[in-house]
């Protein structure tokens, strides 16, 4: 690339998980404190920040497409961030030309790393997170000013044979609950009305310091001031070691009664090949106890279809779970061995086309418990938090206390950020429909 000259105008675009997109916020408000100027557009920009996702590979296949494209316009710098260069660099090095490279949670380094390249400099910056994690004091741009997204750990205490954003992300590294409710009493205080406590694994959240989740948000809900928080995923096994505490903790007011539970199959010699240290049992147990526990909360959970020794029998046992328990959610994802994991050795392996039809099925299992579910939400009335704009003009998005979308209609643009009273009058597969009273 000849004659670029110094710039001051960056880009940045985060893919993926939660933790990525807190990544990128915190990124963005190191190079704003730095002085760059970050843009709204690619247009607009000299340098460009991709914050790349590779859990999965149709993940990995879309992050490389986009930052071909970006790289093939050769009129502006292309720094590539987050779990891509450490899950697979040697593709990334190989299909894309790009100007720096760096790993997760790098935003102590993403300002030089920008001032490096416009000057002329390759940078190749791979530290792991367990090595770089930054402060959650740091600088940051809200993506949404309504939410606070909070890493309160970086890496896991797991050992899934799947799973490649350990290459990445690296073992359990987690903020002390000072820090974290330090960040949070920030964010509230400039109008942040919702937060999502994040991690890799919230149930493995405090094992390294000496304190676990349910002490995190024992602390977070002792703030003053009107919020809801949001708990991210939690692996069983974990869960099940404070079940009893960690009940307690939900029923705060202040927390969502949302609970992430991946079971990922219903087979348990599966679940032992896949290295999840809990049974099918297990998980119908902690749901159980949280329904009985906390009516009307949101079960959420993992499936994954085609994982190698999943025979024609475990997969019925997989759907027959799902159709028991009934979750609200269930997130659907094919079987792809991911490059230096212990299940890409594995066999017997699932024909392709059989993945797919098994996928196929669960899918459109899971598509009639969830409207299922979401019609007992017809005439529902309750406080919703107004927390996202909506595709349509005039439509906003919100929440309620078990954190269902609800979608509501309104010419009043002030409605963001708002805590309003509406009436569920329909539902749909994915979300709510209502009317403000």
């Amino acid at each position: 690339m000849s004659e670029r000259r110094e710039s001051r105008r960056v880009f940045v675009r985060s893919f993926g998980c939660s933790s990525n997109l807190a990544d990128g916020e915190f990124m963005t408000g190191c190079l704003l404190n730095a002085g760059f100027e970050v843009v709204e557009a690619v247009e607009e920009a000299d340098v460009l920040v991709y914050n790349t996702c590779a859990v999965k590979t149709p993940t990995e296949n879309r992050m490389i497409e986009v930052l071909k494209r970006a790289a093939d316009t050769k009129k502006q710098w292309l720094i590539v961030t987050g779990c891509l260069p450490l899950i697979n660099f040697e593709r990334l090095e190989a299909e894309v030309e790009f100007d720096a490279v760096l790993g997760p949670s790098c935003a102590t380094s993403i300002a030089e790393a920008v001032h490096r390249v416009v000057n002329k400099e390759r940078v190749v910056w791979l530290n792991r997170s367990a090595e770089s994690k930054p402060c959650l004091d740091l600088p940051r741009r809200p993506s949404n000013p309504v939410v606070s997204i909070v890493p309160v750990a970086y890496g896991c205490l797991g050992s899934c044979s799947y799973c490649c954003v350990v290459l990445a992300r690296g073992r359990l590294c987690s903020s002390g609950i000072d820090e974290v409710v330090r960040r949070v009493r920030l964010d509230l205080d400039v109008g942040v009305e919702e937060v999502w406590l994040t991690g890799q694994d919230m149930a493995c959240y405090g094992k390294d310091i000496g304190v676990n989740v349910a002490d995190l948000l024992r602390a977070v809900c002792e703030l003053d001031g009107e919020f809801w928080v949001r708990v991210g995923m939690m692996t069983p096994n974990f869960v099940l070691d404070m079940l009893p505490e960690l009940l307690e903790a939900f029923k705060n007011e202040h927390v969502f009664k949302f609970v992430h539970l991946p079971v990922q199959s219903g087979d348990d010699e599966v679940l032992r090949g896949m290295n999840r240290h809990y049974s099918v049992g297990d998980f119908k147990r902690i749901v159980d106890v949280f329904r009985r526990a906390i009516p009307g909360i949101t079960v959420a959970t993992d499936v994954i279809c085609g994982f190698p020794g999943e025979n024609a029998e475990a997969f019925e046992r997989t759907l027959r779970l799902i159709d028991d328990v009934k979750p609200d959610i269930v997130n659907v994802s094919k079987f792809f061995a991911r490059p230096k994991t212990l299940a890409e050795k594995m066999n017997p392996k699932v024909a392709p086309l059989e993945v797919k039809k098994r996928s196929e099925r669960m899918t459109s299992l899971v598509r009639n418990i969830s409207l299922e579910k979401n019609r007992a939400w017809v005439n529902w009335k309750g406080r919703i938090l107004v927390d996202e704009r909506g595709k349509q003009p005039d439509s906003f998005i919100g929440r309620n206390f078990a954190y269902k979308p609800v979608v509501v209609k309104s010419g009043d643009r002030s409605l963001f950020g708002r805590f309003v009273d509406v009436r569920v009058v329909r539902a749909f597969q994915t979300y709510l429909e209502a009317e403000i009273i």
